[in-house]
């Protein structure tokens, strides 16, 4: 019966993970945001045979932060994010074709292992089952997480990865040997997922130094848990995982972390200044800031991070659980790796990465976290229980122990609810636009190579096959330089993904002599306030760009086709694809 019942639990939270992220993938059936829609097209180009190119620059990044002195496209795709999160969905579309469906099913069928993952890990540190289950469901609905969790993205791959990467290092702390020996393994395919998947690495070898520290320290009266020959052969998977990647980096770019060499990763000192491709991003540059606007941005980094882990990642009234849970676990060997790995991206949040935490780097590597928080949030649930039970003379611990547990459930899926509601009508609205530019283009029966500057040309080339760069964020005259140095035909301006030297250009006030008048707008309906630009400032502009000798579009007195009932060539234009 018992050995039925473990079977049936892990299954059955595999199953309900499944079923929540399959509902979220039918609220929005697409990739949603820049990270999601450089994976898939990347996968697309595999698909279709060319390798890994791509014929968009989501940021100039992926060209060394600058105009390139021979800029074109299509460009080596990879040179700042990792490649697994495209690979993995080539079966899928090598079966059901370059779909949306074909995309998001790898996603979705590996995050939800995640939730089976951390019933087996809390069963085999000694959570009771209770806590096991709590955790494990708490998992399958993560929170506010939940809304990323059927992207094609790196969210739920990394989630599994690292969890299980943690879980391995304890477990060859406590004598497995070939279980550290299989972490450097899954390290290396949480490298490939991201960048700073090599922090798993840093938790597990230090999780090895520990070990032989406390091997000295015993004087000969304990023998290591790890040898080394468990230790190189960590290391040597770790290699055969990542060792080709970089080799192929090397081979393209002359670089294995290509895009930190212009230091528009590590030296920017606003955002902004990723897209800017005029900024001193030098580390002579982000020095000169001084000593006070620099420790200022570090600290806010490290704050932006506790916030988003105690918002996003857990709801912030288990945080104090997710403390006392973390206080009676503070000499668990099996939290070791896990606590070190907190460690780690929480100062690489704060002293390396602060400028990006807030827009999505810190959440991207603390889902590798969850799994081990929730068991402690649950321990810590248990744990206030009795001592609620002990001060209330009517309350039984057992009574207390469910009534605990169940709230706080209830917390993470009411998190995961209202984070969802929230989240999904704002990438519709995207979407929207998106394909509204794409019609837009398809009236004006633009040729499929005709490539398009926007916020997001990622988007851009998901939703209307049209290929393209990412506006900079810098004067309209460097924009000018960089849509004649590309052949850009179109422009599209959208109100909520705008950089600043374009506002006056959304404004009607601004036309520079390469741009002409809109030949496409959605008019803003939105609330009157929180906004960059003026009230008067449409929601979407689609403007025709001429660099071209003889190009006479732009000279054309023809006004803007108005979404919503204005015709252009006879056909209606609306703020949807039809």
């Amino acid at each position: 019966m018992l050995r039925s019942r473990a079977v049936r639990i892990p299954f059955g939270l595999f199953a309900l993970a499944l079923l929540v992220r399959g509902l979220v993938f039918g609220l929005h059936p697409d990739a949603a945001y820049p990270d999601s829609y450089y994976y898939v097209e990347v996968a697309r180009a595999l698909q279709a045979g060319h390798g890994f190119n791509i014929d968009f620059i989501w940021s100039f990044v992926d060209v060394g932060g600058r105009i390139p002195a021979h800029p074109m496209l299509p460009i080596p795709s990879n040179a700042h994010w990792m490649p697994l999160a495209a690979i993995l969905q080539l079966p899928t579309m090598w079966l059901l074709g370059p779909t949306a469906l074909a995309s998001a099913i790898p996603f979705i069928v590996i995050g939800s292992l995640a939730a089976p993952l951390t019933w087996l890990l809390a069963r085999e540190i000694g959570c009771s089952s209770r806590v096991a289950l709590a955790a494990g469901i708490a998992v399958a609905v993560p929170a506010a997480a939940t809304l990323f969790m059927a992207q094609p993205d790196t969210l739920s791959i990394f989630q599994p990865l690292g969890t299980a990467a943690l879980w391995l290092a304890a477990r060859g702390l406590r004598g497995k040997r070939w279980s550290f020996a299989l972490a450097g393994l899954l390290v290396g395919l949480a490298t490939l997922t991201r960048n700073d998947g090599v922090l798993l690495g840093g938790a597990v070898g230090l999780a090895f130094c520990w070990d032989r520290w406390r091997t000295w320290r015993s004087k000969g009266t304990r023998h290591p848990a790890i040898p080394w020959r468990y230790a190189v052969a960590c290391f040597g998977l770790f290699l055969l995982a990542v060792g080709p990647w970089y080799l192929r980096q090397l081979a393209v770019f002359g670089s294995i972390s290509p895009s930190s060499t212009s230091g528009r990763i590590l030296f920017i000192q606003t955002y902004e200044q990723l897209d800017s491709v005029t900024s001193d991003t030098s580390l002579s540059g982000f020095l000169s800031q001084g000593i006070g606007p620099l420790l200022q941005s570090r600290v806010l980094g490290l704050v932006s991070a506790l916030q988003i882990y105690f918002v996003i990642a857990i709801p912030i009234v288990l945080a104090p659980f997710a403390l006392i849970g973390g206080w009676a676990r503070r000499r668990s060997v099996d939290f070791g790796p896990f606590f070190v790995y907190a460690i780690l991206l929480f100062a690489a949040s704060g002293l390396l990465f602060a400028v990006h935490v807030p827009y999505g780097t810190f959440l991207h590597s603390a889902v590798a976290m969850v799994p081990f928080t929730f068991i402690l949030v649950f321990e810590g649930t248990v744990i206030a229980a009795r001592w609620a039970a002990r001060h209330r003379p009517t309350w039984t611990e057992d009574g207390a122990t469910r009534l605990f547990l169940v709230s706080a459930l209830a917390a993470v899926a009411i998190n995961a609810a209202a984070f969802t509601a929230m989240g999904i009508p704002s990438w519709n609205a995207d979407r929207d636009n998106m394909l509204a530019a794409g019609y837009a283009l398809d009236l004006a029966a633009a040729p499929a190579s005709d490539l398009v500057l926007s916020a997001d040309p990622g988007g851009i080339e998901y939703f209307t096959g049209h290929g393209g760069v990412v506006t900079p964020n810098d004067s309209l005259e460097v924009i000018g330089e960089v849509a004649a140095d590309y052949d850009i035909r179109w422009l599209v301006i959208e109100r909520a993904h705008i950089v600043t030297p374009l506002i006056p250009v959304l404004e009607g006030q601004v036309r520079p002599v390469w741009l002409g008048a809109p030949m496409y707008v959605i008019p803003y309906t939105g609330p009157r306030s929180g906004d960059a630009a003026s009230d008067n400032a449409p929601t979407l502009a689609v403007y025709p760009v001429c660099t071209r000798p003889g190009d006479t579009r732009c000279g054309s007195p023809t006004g803007p086709a108005i979404a919503g009932g204005a015709t252009l060539g006879g056909a209606t234009l609306g703020g949807r694809a039809p």
